[in-house]
Formats: structure tokens, sequence, C-alpha cells
């Protein structure tokens, strides 16, 4: 089926978003800007129920931040007039940015996930038209002593369980990971073996810089992080962690990804260190894992190698393409890269945008 598939990729930037397709994932065709000199930090291809809906967290210098949805690929774009996220009367806080949209399975129709800055969390059961305020991860005894991160306070990774539907992970900088296991209600840290070296105490309950987590496909106990320092496996839902960074150039990073079909192989982008946010060598780097962690491959053959912008956390993702899944992965130099084949080879899409924020892949139905 992959013959006669095109792909759409959602490139959200500094100053608008562009979508780009591919019928063979190597030759593109871009259009845009949509939501000029708006920040995009956030988008989604929600492709459920036979149909492709865009959704964007963007972010007007004016109007604030907002969520848009589309359902003809970006021809017309839509929003509630009150706005689709905003916190309820008598809440004395006030959205400054969507950092995360998250479709829940397919077996969820209409539920989407925001996580937004500052740390909170919002859930849609009408494909994110509107959200309602996720207020027991909001009400948490922690939040008060949740600190900035380098880019700011936020809930930036939302995972849905997709067997038990009361368990959904949050992951925010700083502060960890959190899991309920109640539908919202209540919520735990889950951080016991993530390092935080920046902490008085470098093992603490909560407070680790978390920088993206992925959930296995096949295995949902088994996760994965790109920590401030650290790469882990978790297999026991995030419970606890085990670090999976020997044999990586370094072990800091902003993105991790997982295949969208096979167990334990994942890609990470490695930077030299928080001190020193260039890749390795000054070579953009790619590393697959196929084993969980326990070995790691370098593939990056046709990317650059003299390059020194990073890749932020959400700039990297895959398809949805079972069998041979692409790989996207954008720059904060404003380009834009794809690999047909899992990270074997890759090609540039675009090159000279604006600072890429986040990228998003479908195959479209």
């Amino acid at each position: 089926h992959t013959a006669t598939m095109t792909v759409l990729l959602a490139i959200g930037t500094r100053k608008g978003l562009w979508l780009a397709r591919s019928d063979d994932r190597r030759s593109w065709q871009l259009e845009g800007p949509h939501f000029l000199m708006q920040e995009v930090p956030s988008c989604a291809i929600d492709t459920r129920g036979g149909r492709a809906r865009l959704l964007v967290g963007a972010k007007s210098w004016h109007w604030g931040p907002g969520v848009l949805h589309s359902d003809d690929l970006g021809v017309t774009w839509s929003e509630p007039e009150a706005g689709a996220v905003k916190f309820p009367a008598g809440e004395e806080a006030a959205v400054k940015a969507i950092w995360q949209l998250k479709p829940d399975t397919g077996d969820r129709p209409g539920v989407v996930w925001a996580g937004s800055e500052p740390s909170a969390l919002w859930r849609s059961t009408n494909g994110g038209e509107t959200f309602s305020l996720v207020r027991g991860l909001w009400e948490h005894p922690h939040r008060p002593t949740w600190k900035p991160g380098f880019g700011g306070q936020a809930v930036h990774t939302v995972l849905p369980h997709p067997v038990d539907e009361a368990r959904v992970l949050v992951a925010m900088s700083t502060g960890g990971v959190y899991v309920t296991e109640d539908g919202g209600t209540s919520w735990r840290p889950s951080n016991t073996g993530i390092k935080a070296y920046f902490l008085p105490d470098p093992w603490p309950e909560y407070g680790q810089c978390v920088h993206k987590v992925a959930r296995d496909p096949v295995e949902p106990e088994r996760l994965f992080a790109q920590n401030h320092h650290g790469v882990y496996r978790s297999d026991d839902g995030g419970k606890s962690w085990t670090s999976i960074a020997d044999g990586l150039p370094s072990d800091f990073g902003f993105p991790v990804v997982v295949h969208p079909a096979a167990p334990n192989t994942a890609w990470v982008v490695p930077l030299v260190a928080d001190g020193h946010r260039f890749p390795p060598d000054d070579a953009l780097q790619v590393w697959r894992t196929a084993d969980g962690g326990e070995s790691w491959t370098r593939t990056s053959s046709g990317l650059p190698e003299s390059y020194f912008a990073a890749v932020m956390r959400d700039a990297f993702t895959s398809d949805d393409v079972a069998d041979a899944p692409g790989l996207y992965l954008g720059g904060r130099d404003g380009s834009v890269f794809a690999s047909p084949d899992g990270g074997d080879s890759w090609g540039e899409v675009v090159r000279h945008l604006p600072d890429v924020l986040c990228v998003r892949a479908a195959s479209l139905p």
C-alpha cells in the first residue's frame, strides 16, 4: 500500500505552520505558511474515523494561544468563539502556550489531550474543539513547587494508555513524570531511577527535567525517556527507570521516537551537553535501538556533516506506516529532513524555514 499512499507532514515553526505532502516520502510539495507570524509549538494529525483533522496549538502575539482545527487539510480553520483552551472562572492563571496535542486511541474517537504552560492537562471529548481542565493534576500538592525549565514550565508529553482508559502518563519540565490510574483524579510522581544531577539530592521523588517520553506500541508498559542528561527505559509503566545511555555518544538531547509497530525500537537525536547544544562532532546524528536500549546504531546517512542546530522535543516524529515507517525531523535552523526507511537514509524536505518547533506526520485516509 505504500506505493499509492500520500503522507502529510505538518511543520510548526516560530512564525507559522507549513504543510508538505509526498507520495513516495522522498519528494515533497510544500505549502504555507498558515498562521503567519504565530508561534506553533504543537500540532497533531488526527486520522481516526477515516478522516484527517489537523489540530494546531498556535500562539498569536495579539490574541494569545489557542487550539484551531481544520477538516479540509488546512484550507479553512476553526476555533470556538470563546476559545478552545482556557482556565475556568476563579482560577488565577492564564494559558501561555499549548505545548502538546495528543489524539487518543481509535476506540476513544472524540478524545484529544492537550498539555499547556503553565503545567496543566486538558481533555477534549469533541475532537479537540473544546477542552476541559483536568483538575486532579492542576490541584496536585506538588504544583506550587514545580519550576520552569529553560523553555518554560509546561506539560509537554501526554501518553494515554492504549488498553486502560483510566491510565494516563504526563511529563513536564520541570517536575518529571506523573501517572494517573483513576482517570485523572489522583496523580503520583513516577521518576524512580531518573537522576537529576542539578539538584542537591540527585535522586528526588520529583523535580526531574524530563525532555520527552514515548510509549512502546507493542508493549505499552515499556516507555523510553530522554532527559536533561539521561536516556532511560521503563518496563513497568513508569514506576521505575533504568539507564540505557551506554553506547550513545551523549546522554543529552530532546526528542525520543518509537517505531509505530515494532517493539523495542526507538530513536534519539543526541546533543553534546546542556552547556554545548550542538550535535556530537558537529554532525546531525540519529541513533536507533532495536533491542530496548541494549545497543545503539547511528542511522544518519544523508544528514549534514556540518550542523550546529538542535532538534527540539516535538520536532522529531514517525509516521503511521507500520511495515516501513518514515521518520521526520526539523532543526532550529529551519531545515527539515525525512527518512522513508526508518532512518537508514535521509533526504531534505525543505531548508530555511523559521525555527522548527514541532513536526507531525501521517498517511492520509
